[in-house]
């Protein structure tokens, strides 16, 4: 998903700012001054598009060298006739920002992602663990039109434990590759708890606040509706990540740092805690641009792998990160026994 030149089906907002509004790239002719004269005139342009979004909203836009970007991007598409033709270029174009995070996807696979159906969705699971601690694992989910039996999955889970008496919580997201971040927080969201948990900061500083308002993302009040609150509020929570917790999931990660009472475990996650947004072009195709950075409800930015409190290798046969993070949680004052 980060640099593969064919993203995989899932991943369409990718820890999307805008998870169901598609801005649609505006059309423009050559500069006269770009290479790829070879190219038909339909072709050029869709290619002239895909570039002056890419410049117009990347995180990294101050950056890059746009001239040769243009340059080689042109070059590449010499002999494109049609906006197909030039799919390869703009995917390099997009590799060539350096984000990491970037990627395009043709008509096909953005109807793909657009259209997941929910009957292929993984749904979170749950169970209680010894000592009275609830365990939470939350897979990732393409895009938040789809998360709702995903949402109601995970809070009729948070529901049952909660009402078992559950006095501490773990959050799994060591197999959460990316995707949309509003249902996975919706889901944890009574855990979580409510206000400012987190933001997306644009390249000119500007911040868009995530925020939790009775257990659901403010963003989608209307969709998802109220969390029930937990019998017990405010309780500890240890969040679980490895190196395959990306994108969406490290948005999820980070709207944990600075809450009390909080502690991570397991793995550095994959490395790109930043927000993209998608694009369409004229034959619905698809740039998934990174437009911010992520931070944390202390203020912190972060950029690269988020390095867990307590590192814990995985290894084969046991469980280790779950086993610190449940002996950790049974030491909280919510959990001791007498």
């Amino acid at each position: 998903m980060r640099t593969s030149t064919r993203p995989r089906r899932p991943g369409f907002a990718e820890a999307a700012l805008v998870s169901v509004l598609l801005a649609t790239a505006g059309c423009a002719g050559g500069t006269g001054t770009d290479p790829g004269g070879g190219m038909a005139p339909k072709a050029r342009t869709y290619l002239t598009s895909a570039l002056d979004v890419m410049e117009k909203r990347s995180l990294v836009t101050a950056d890059v060298d746009w001239p040769k970007v243009r340059r080689d991007a042109f070059t590449r598409a010499e002999s494109a006739r049609t906006p197909a033709g030039t799919y390869a270029s703009i995917r390099r174009a997009l590799r060539d920002l350096g984000d990491r995070h970037s990627t395009f996807f043709d008509p096909e696979e953005a109807s793909q992602a657009l259209n997941t159906p929910t009957d292929d969705l993984m749904l979170p699971e749950g169970r209680r663990l010894p000592g009275g601690i609830g365990y939470l694992m939350l897979p990732p989910v393409p895009s938040a039109r789809v998360a709702a039996p995903y949402v109601r999955s995970a809070r009729s889970t948070v529901g049952g434990m909660d009402a078992q008496g559950a006095c501490g919580w773990v959050v799994d997201l060591r197999s959460n590759s990316g995707g949309d971040m509003w249902g996975p927080l919706a889901s944890v969201g009574p855990i979580l708890g409510d206000g400012t948990v987190g933001a997306a900061v644009y390249a000119d500083g500007k911040r868009s606040p995530w925020t939790i308002d009775n257990g659901t993302p403010r963003q989608h009040s209307d969709d998802w509706g109220p969390a029930e609150s937990l019998a017990r509020p405010a309780p500890p929570v240890a969040v679980l990540t490895s190196r395959r917790t990306a994108s969406a999931a490290e948005a999820v990660t980070i709207a944990f740092r600075g809450r009390p009472d909080t502690r991570t475990f397991g793995e550095a996650t994959a490395g790109v805690p930043t927000a993209n947004a998608p694009y369409r072009l004229s034959d619905g195709a698809l740039v998934i641009l990174t437009v911010a950075r992520e931070a944390d409800r202390t203020g912190h930015v972060y950029d690269g792998p988020i390095t867990p409190d307590v590192e814990v290798p995985e290894t084969r046969g046991d469980d280790q990160a779950l086993e610190a993070a449940t002996d950790w949680l049974k030491t909280r004052k919510a959990c001791r026994t007498p």
